[in-house]
């Protein structure tokens, strides 16, 4: 919806693995952006150092194949906790040019305006879609040719494999536009303006609305494709429906395919058995939408991250993701081993300009292996390390991870437990549960210290006497559990256990309950 972009660039730290990022989806749409210094008035930022940063800049431009257009970009120096824009370097700006108005009249300059004709029929692609109550779902988009007006006759065009489809015919029964950070109300809107209508119940964000005369749809944008999967479905386990108020697999469907019509890097395939696939960018953009939902009210079980493979040519291919880690030097060997043991491959290694005792590293790695390592990274580091990553492309298959897991601790009673029984297991590895939390058959309760699984009774209580001597009592000192967040136990769990979601509560549990059908399920894949 735009025709320009502002890259904001620290003048400290110079350009990140974000940068890079968001600068490549720039140039991809033949955006030119003005580069803007950001923090100038630092006492470490010398002009020596802004220098530094723009030529990394540059730099950055042409390996990502910017054009000598794109390449001619206007340097800009700013302070935006002052408030100030300067178009020339400077630590403090006098009084009266303490202002933004040089990044204003910078915009006005060197970004174009639309180029569309209001003496074209209207048409309009869909960007973004919302749903109110009164008004029903409302489209937003910027109008890419023509006039529009309440009241007019409007249908919906999408393209498909056989052509352009016909979804809906309408009217336009609302227009508003943003003023400030406000919606207004408008009677009519032209070619470059960004509006929302209301109206129409069946286009999506993608679809092209247009005059009824008009039978061409514009060009639709191309998206990162999916790389991972998960199957929401029923919570069946023994400790179901306490707390949500949702939880039918017919809701849960519901709310999926509602998000699945304004996100549209979020796609889903109902599934057997009140089940649903549904397949997103990361394990965090799904956790996000998991979070929303438990917040709701919805309680469900979800199934490990999947990464979705191709298949070319008869080879397997696998998502590939581009890492960029910046640690403190004593934890590059303890990262170095970690990301080897799921197939990460070094491209570049060097210390981070400006900062002593730091080392940035950049790394390809298939997303699998990445799934549950920023909760091992963040151990690793202490903290103190960075992490970004993005989806690089589709390789061949990198061949079996690593041992990048333990065995876990898995329940054999169903009650209350017990900080009797607790303490004799600590002893067996790091435990996820507290004295007076409810378990059932086959909940995780805690991690292994060896690499196999162990049935244990944390529900086993003290044999009660009516003998009375101070030995008897025992002074019952835990370590406080290891209470895992929902990031956390989507990157733990292993492909034959769940997560149990509910508004209250994050619990582990074993796909198969019982234990004789488990090891049953094992000697079968086994085989």
């Amino acid at each position: 919806m735009v025709e320009g972009a502002i890259l904001v660039v620290d003048a400290g730290e110079g350009p990140l693995a974000q940068t890079k990022f968001v600068l490549a989806k720039a140039l991809k749409y033949g955006l030119r952006p003005l580069l803007l210094l950001n923090k100038v008035d630092r006492p470490a930022v010398s002009e020596e150092r802004c220098n530094e940063v723009e030529s990394l800049v540059f730099d950055l431009f042409a390996n990502l194949g910017a054009t000598e257009e794109q390449l001619d970009f206007p340097v800009l120096y700013a302070s935006a906790k002052e408030g100030w824009a300067s178009s020339t370097y400077t630590k403090e700006p006098s009084a009266d040019s303490k202002n933004m108005s040089p990044l204003l009249d910078a915009i006005i300059r060197h970004v174009p305006s639309p180029k569309s004709s209001l003496d074209a029929p209207f048409q309009m692609l869909v960007s973004m879609m919302e749903k109110d109550f009164y008004l029903g779902r409302i489209l937003t988009g910027r109008v890419a040719s023509g006039v529009v007006r309440v009241g007019d006759r409007i249908h919906g065009l999408r393209i498909s494999d056989s052509g352009v489809e016909k979804i809906e015919e309408g009217k336009v029964v609302k227009l508003m536009k943003k003023k400030g950070t406000s919606m207004a109300l408008i009677d009519s809107a032209g070619a470059g303006d960004i509006i929302s209508m209301a109206g129409m119940t069946k286009p999506a964000i993608g679809h092209t609305v247009t005059t009824v005369e008009v039978m061409n749809a514009l060009p639709t944008v191309e998206l990162d494709p999916p790389t991972i999967s998960m199957t929401f479905g029923v919570n069946d386990s023994p400790l179901a429906g306490k707390d949500g108020t949702h939880l039918t697999g017919g809701k849960i469907g519901d709310r999926l395919m509602a998000e699945a019509e304004t996100n549209l890097a979020i796609n889903v395939i109902p599934g057997m058995s009140e089940s649903y696939e549904v397949q997103g960018r990361g394990e965090l953009q799904l956790g996000i939408l998991i979070e929303n939902m438990r917040r709701e009210g919805f309680e469900l079980s979800v199934s490990p991250p999947k990464v979705m493979y191709k298949t070319e040519k008869g080879t397997k291919l696998e998502p590939i993701e581009e890492v960029t880690i910046e640690v403190n030097e004593e934890h590059v060997g303890l990262v170095m081993e970690a990301l080897s043991h799921r197939r990460a491959e070094v491209i570049d290694m060097g210390p981070v300009p400006g900062q002593d005792g730091r080392t940035r590293l950049s790394l390809t790695c298939p997303s699998r292996g990445l799934v549950g390592y920023r909760s091992v990274f963040s151990s690793d580091t202490r903290g103190s390390g960075f992490m970004h990553r993005a989806f690089l492309t589709y390789s061949k298959h990198r061949g079996v991870l690593g041992n990048v897991r333990k065995g876990v601790l898995v329940s054999m009673g169903y009650g209350t437990i017990t900080a009797h029984a607790l303490m004799s297991l600590e002893a067996r590895g790091t435990l996820f549960v507290a004295p007076g939390m409810e378990t059932y058959d086959g909940m995780i309760v805690g991690e292994h210290s060896r690499d196999s699984d162990l049935d244990i009774n944390p529900v086993r209580s003290k044999e009660l006497t009516n003998i009375r001597s101070a030995g008897k009592d025992e002074n019952v000192k835990l370590t406080p559990p290891r209470l895992l967040t929902l990031e956390e136990a989507i990157g733990y769990v292993a492909s034959d256990e769940l997560i149990e979601v509910t508004p209250k509560a994050i619990r582990l549990r074993k796909r198969y309950l019982d234990v004789n059908k488990r090891k049953t399920m094992s000697k079968r894949l086994k085989e």
